[in-house]
């Protein structure tokens, strides 16, 4: 059982690596429908201490979505078809899917920071977004505008630069993060498609992971907030959006684990710049789905392979679909003597 309890562990210190930020123009919200967060993001085993030293984590995520109404008219507005001015019946259809490569290195520090683990690390994407977006508007003279538009986009997206700090006390785990948006990524107002989202952003938050190594129970919640930045090339600034992941799972063996993952995403201000004819603009979306993790040695390193699914639900103002990540990371190998994280909890 011991030694059981010793490798699950270790699958919450492996998987915990691929736990980062990444943020697709595809994602959906705000601005044209797209936000900063991905949500999904984070899921099980989120809060869990890390092995010390250098890990590297590469997901796979494709997305598929539809939506109508506002957040196609946004993009038509966007790319310049209509005035933003212009009162129009939205009468209209968006489709998107992306297939993009994530590549996060991760440094975890040894010696503990405030009784806690510090761990940075900086995320880059690249791959491939494409959008269309189809049917009829009609203007306030009656004029109607048929069309298909469609873009497609292969580059890099922005950097994310991540800073998390994590304190366990026996089955309990907890973190505190920040992160932001360097918007260096491929990005043109005039396109439906990007992979950058032409601003910067910052968000801060918490999370909470219960592990019982025991009976191999777990559940993760992590929660936050995110604060977006003017965009130089629209004028315009979406609203404070607030998301929550989540995750519980349980250890059929020392190496697989079976679960649940989800989020709720609610922008919970008001966007700024945006065509009248579309309000707040606030976004919301729900998501659920299936997830299985299994860990395993390469040499001396420990490696895990994951994967996750979302059918998202309960939208408003972005599009939604599904949504599938297939993760992999490897971080070194747990030294046989490690000095131990301080708790919140001392005795």
């Amino acid at each position: 059982m011991a030694k059981i309890e010793s490798n699950i562990r270790r699958i919450g210190c492996v998987a915990a690596t691929a736990a980062i930020i990444l943020c697709p123009e595809i994602s959906r919200a705000d601005e044209s429908g797209i936000s900063f967060w991905v949500p999904g993001l984070y899921g099980s085993l989120s809060a869990t201490p890390t092995t010390p030293g250098w890990s590297v984590a590469t997901i796979y995520y494709h997305t598929s979505v539809n939506g109508g109404g506002a957040e196609a008219a946004s993009r038509e507005v966007q790319v310049g078809r209509f005035s933003p001015t212009v009162n129009v019946n939205l009468s209209v259809a968006l489709s998107g899917q992306a297939d993009l490569q994530f590549i996060v290195p991760t440094y975890t520090f040894a010696e503990p920071v405030l009784g806690g683990q510090l761990s940075a690390s900086v995320a880059g994407i690249w791959g491939r977004n494409s959008a269309s977006v189809a049917g009829t508007l009609t203007g306030p003279l009656g004029n109607t505008f048929t069309g298909f538009l469609q873009d497609a986009l292969v580059s890099y997206g922005d950097l994310y630069p991540t800073l998390k700090l994590k304190w366990n006390s026996g089955v309990n785990n907890f973190m505190v993060y920040g992160t932001g948006d360097i918007p260096v990524g491929a990005y043109n107002p005039n396109q439906l498609a990007n992979i950058g989202i032409g601003h910067g952003a910052i968000d801060f938050g918490g999370g909470y992971t219960y592990l019982n190594p025991t009976t191999g129970t777990e559940f993760s919640g992590v929660g936050g907030f995110t604060y977006n930045f003017k965009n130089p090339d629209t004028q315009y600034q979406s609203g404070i959006d607030f998301h929550f992941d989540w995750g519980v799972s349980q250890f059929l063996s020392k190496q697989v684990f079976v679960g649940f993952v989800g989020y709720a995403y609610q922008q919970i201000t008001d966007d700024f710049g945006q065509p009248a004819v579309l309000g707040g603009f606030r976004s919301r979306v729900l998501g659920i789905g299936p997830q299985l993790g299994y860990i395993f040695k390469i040499g001396d390193n420990q490696a895990f392979l994951g994967v996750k699914g979302y059918g998202e639900f309960d939208h408003a103002n972005r599009p939604s679909g599904w949504n599938t990540w297939l993760t992999f990371a490897i971080s070194e190998a747990v030294p046989a003597t490690v000095t131990p994280t301080k708790h919140l909890v001392t005795k």
